[in-house]
């Protein structure tokens, strides 16, 4: 078994494409592999596993956690399909305040990992959907920020004309007005 690393526009941003075993009975496929995904410059362990469901235009983000308890996750959806968005956050990135979007379902099979200083969020493009994700740190009340999911600044194509959202979300503030501890 073994998986396909590409990075994107964002480089620190990992496209994971995992390697399928199928027959007449089904699939198999490794969705991590401590070894590999160091060996490809994911260098982390992972602590939490996630599972949401959504219906479609469910906009859930954009969120992150503040320092010490900066998340990096790795994303999948295993039911229908998401557009996934990663905002870079990390003041002194030359990226920062960029975005990059990926469509993940269970046909494509693809993750996306985003390092610790990213916000992330998705919208739900098909019925619904089921999305896993791993986190490289503890969910943390206190550390737990977000970022307005329309951030004129920021300018993300949500591929959704009216996203469904939580009061939460509806109330992040814009990025140049967010506490980001990094």
């Amino acid at each position: 078994m073994g998986f396909s690393f590409s990075r994107l526009s964002i480089p620190d941003v990992i496209l994971i494409a995992p390697e399928l075993k199928g027959d007449s009975r089904g699939f198999f496929i490794e969705t991590y592999k401590l070894s590999e995904f160091q060996s490809h410059g994911i260098p982390v362990a992972f602590v939490q596993d996630n599972h949401s469901r959504s219906t479609r235009n469910v906009l859930r983000g954009l969120h992150y956690q503040n320092a010490p308890k900066a998340q990096g996750k790795l994303v999948r959806c295993i039911r229908g399909t998401i557009y996934d968005v990663c905002v870079d956050i990390r003041k002194k990135s030359p990226t920062y305040g960029r975005w990059v979007g990926q469509e993940l379902s269970e046909e494509n099979r693809l993750m996306l990992y985003m390092p610790p200083g990213f916000a992330h969020g998705f919208v739900v493009t098909s019925e619904f959907a089921e999305v896993s994700y791993k986190c490289t740190e503890e969910y943390s009340p206190e550390h737990d920020k977000g970022i307005l999911w329309n951030d004129p600044d920021i300018g993300i194509d949500w591929k959704c004309a009216s996203p469904v959202l939580s009061a939460k979300d509806m109330g992040h503030p814009r990025l140049k007005d967010a506490l980001i501890v990094s």
